[in-house]
This record gives structure tokens, sequence and C-alpha cells, in this order.
């Protein structure tokens, strides 16, 4: 179970390197320091929530109706891809971060921003439910599914924590294009060996699924 907890955080590392508006957002209230540690426990709980939604609830659901499960697996794979691709291809003209543009927010207000940083995303659901999710449906036991996802978001909650607490000391680490690259590529191999694995995974659904189909495709190509 430990070794799926740290595959749970190991996928969750490869999707979070990059600064997208929710990671921006802690960025800015730790150099403020606003509320920041609670901005941090406020994003952990909506990914944990969006993460749970995905490996209790649509992971369940693939289980019991194994062709949905095959088709996003193969969307899984395809979006694992072009994630590794994209964090790979990682360009300074897609890196902007200007501290001057932090805003300094109430505990009500920097609460309500979180959420809505967190939750009016849609990577968030494709990370948490799409993603996370598709690939925890190769577990077939709910604990070990619920394992991946705890892994998951305890590395959401490490991450969160890091920017907000060490935000003044990571800004100049953050403003270096060269190191962004290195960090964004080193997450898009990351990604791309995780599309291998759970490629070889949905290969072995559609085995299980179509054994008759896929001996007469393996005799074809003999």
């Amino acid at each position: 179970m430990g070794s799926v907890f740290l595959e749970g955080m190991l996928l969750q590392a490869s999707l979070i390197f990059a600064l997208g508006p929710q990671n921006i957002f802690i960025l800015e209230s730790g150099l403020r320091k606003r509320h920041h540690i609670t901005v941090s426990f406020v994003c952990f709980l909506c990914d944990l929530t969006l993460i749970m939604m995905g490996v209790a609830g649509a992971a369940t659901l693939f289980n019991q109706f194994p062709e949905v499960k095959v088709i996003v697996g193969v969307a899984g794979v395809g979006f694992l891809i072009l994630y590794g691709f994209e964090k790979i291809r990682f360009s300074e003209r897609n890196f902007v971060f200007s501290a001057d543009n932090a805003l300094k927010f109430t505990l009500k207000t920097a609460i309500l921003s979180a959420v809505t940083f967190s939750i009016v995303n849609p990577h968030a659901y494709l990370d948490g439910i799409v993603l996370i999710g598709g690939y925890s449906s190769k577990f077939p036991a709910l604990e070990s599914r619920l394992a991946l996802g705890l892994g998951a978001a305890f590395f959401s909650l490490l991450w969160f924590l890091g920017l907000s607490i060490g935000a003044s000391v990571l800004m100049p680490f953050f403003q270096n294009a060269k190191r962004m690259r290195f960090i964004m590529g080193s997450a898009g191999v990351v990604l791309i060996l995780l599309s291998v694995r759970l490629g070889a995974d949905v290969y072995n659904w559609i085995n299980e699924l179509y054994p008759e189909s896929m001996t007469a495709f393996h005799l074809k190509w003999k």
C-alpha cells in the first residue's frame, strides 16, 4: 500500500509542477504573507475533494463498466502524452509572474479566491478526476485507489505549503527561465513514462475484454 501512496505522490508531482493560476495565487499570498497558510489548506482541500471524487467515483464506475474504463484509459494515455510534451516544450515566454500584481486579501476574500482558483479551473477537473481518477482504475481494490488518491493529495499539501511558506525565498528560483525549463522538462518525462505504463495496462484491459479479437490481431501481424 505504501508503494501505491508513493506512486500517487509521483503522479501528482508530475502534474502540479506548473505555475498555473492556482500556484501563482498561492505564491502571491505567500509573498504578501496574507493568510497564506489558510490559502494553502483551502487549495489542498479542494484538490483532495476532486481527487477523491476521481478515485472513488470515476474509478469504481470504470471497474463496473470495463468498456468505459478502456475508453477513459486511452484518453488518459493521450492526455498524459500531450501534457508531457507540453511541459517538455516549455518556453520562457509561457512563464509570467510579477510580484507587483500581488493583491492583499481579507481572510474571507482569500478563502473565496482560493476556492475559485482551485475549482473554477478546467485543469483541476482534468488532473483530479480524469487523469488521477482514470489512472487509479488500474487498481481493482478500492483501498489501493484511495491510497493513490491520498498520496496525490498529500503531495498537493506539501507543494502548496512549500510555495506559500517559501515564496520569498523561492521567487528568484521561479523567475529563472532555465531552471523552470529543467523542472518542466523533468515533469514531462515523468508524464511520458507514466503514459507508457498506463498504456500497457490499457492493452491488457483490451486483451481481457476481447481475447479472440486480440489473438486474431496478433496472428495477422505475425
